[in-house]
């Protein structure tokens, strides 16, 4: 098989794809936290467009949320019980959970009123948010930084036994779906039960209803106009636990633009994913072997010819790694991934339609 490894192209195709799959071993549990905003950005995306309302501003949701956050949980360090209990969890950190998840679902909640109340243009609803949030908190942040607010902290990872890491198989997959903070651990909860609940449940069939054909689903009863709030404020929730993660999970800091284009990505992963929970957080695992697989190439490159090869492309390739999958994946699939047939549509109920 070496003389296979030698071949001027064929060789390096070869180790390449070795190397791939040795940095899809070595880092899956890092590449599922990594990809846990995403996953969770795009699980806010499907909550919105499978009923039919567009969010493209879950970007401004996360920010906001990861700001709220971490100052909430700041301002109760020295004021609440600082004991930590299973899982890195305090009170300040609850609180600055409960921040950020309330966050999400009030900036959700003028998403939806200029959405399907209002009927806004759902697009220019979404940017607005984005821009908003971004400039807001990249300013308060900067103010309050000057104070210099003590940490809260973050949560810890979930501790797996040592007699099960011993296990070969068992033992690695434990490491790569339990070794991870609670907000991760959510998502990975979330996904399967969203998945469940969409194809299984009278909330998923109405759902899909809405999101497809509005006017028949209101002939049958389903009161469409509180249906699309309810689930727009859900994925508010979520948009807030995206971005908790980021403050009081992953770090416990915040800078402005922190969460670095994720919303967005997210969004890629909505439609690569085809509008499906499971779909949508697969796509976010693939973003987040992205981000993995630059960062091993910048901080340990692979040996040999492929390491020769690697080296002369400039690290900033790697670093926008990410982005640029998000580029080819959305080239690829854009015409042929169909969303909801309503969805951006605003629905103005028959009683009032001329």
């Amino acid at each position: 098989m070496d003389f296979i490894l030698d071949l001027p192209v064929i060789g390096i195709l070869l180790q390449f794809v070795a190397y791939l799959v040795q940095v899809l071993i070595q880092n899956a549990a890092l590449i599922i936290t990594v990809s846990t905003p995403i996953g969770l950005g795009a699980l806010c995306g499907f909550m919105n467009e499978r009923s039919g309302v567009v969010n493209i501003g879950i970007e401004g949701m996360m920010i906001v949320s990861a700001f709220a956050a971490w100052y909430a949980s700041a301002l109760m360090v020295g004021v609440l019980p600082s004991a930590a209990g299973p899982l890195g969890v305090t009170l300040p950190l609850l609180v600055g959970l409960l921040a950020a998840l309330a966050t999400g679902v009030l900036v959700s909640l003028v998403h939806a009123w200029l959405s399907i109340s209002v009927r806004a243009d759902q697009i220019i609803s979404g940017t607005i948010i984005n821009i908003v949030g971004l400039g807001i908190t990249g300013y308060l942040g900067l103010l309050i930084s000057q104070n210099s607010p003590p940490s809260a902290g973050n949560f810890n990872d979930l501790t797996v036994p040592g007699f099960v890491l011993d296990v070969p198989v068992l033992g690695w997959l434990a490491n790569t779906l339990l070794d991870h903070g609670p907000i991760t651990l959510s998502m990975l909860v979330l996904v399967v039960v969203l998945q469940v609940l969409l194809y299984r449940s009278r909330w998923g069939l109405r759902t899909r209803a809405v999101g497809e054909h509005p006017r028949a689903a209101e002939t049958l009863g389903v009161n469409v106009i509180a249906l699309r709030y309810r689930n727009v404020l859900l994925g508010g929730l979520l948009a807030g636990l995206a971005g908790a993660w980021f403050t009081i999970e992953y770090g416990n800091s915040f800078q402005s633009g922190m969460t670095g284009g994720r919303g967005f990505i997210a969004l890629a992963a909505l439609i690569f994913g085809r509008w499906t929970p499971l779909g949508a957080v697969g796509a976010a695992l693939l973003f987040g072997f992205a981000d993995a697989l630059g960062t091993g190439i910048r901080q340990i490159p692979p040996p040999g010819d492929l390491g020769v090869v690697l080296s002369a492309i400039p690290p900033q390739v790697f670093s926008a790694l990410p982005y640029i999958v998000t580029i080819i994946v959305l080239a690829g699939v854009v015409g042929r991934s169909t969303p909801p047939a309503a969805d951006g549509q605003p629905y103005e109920r028959e009683a009032k339609a001329t």
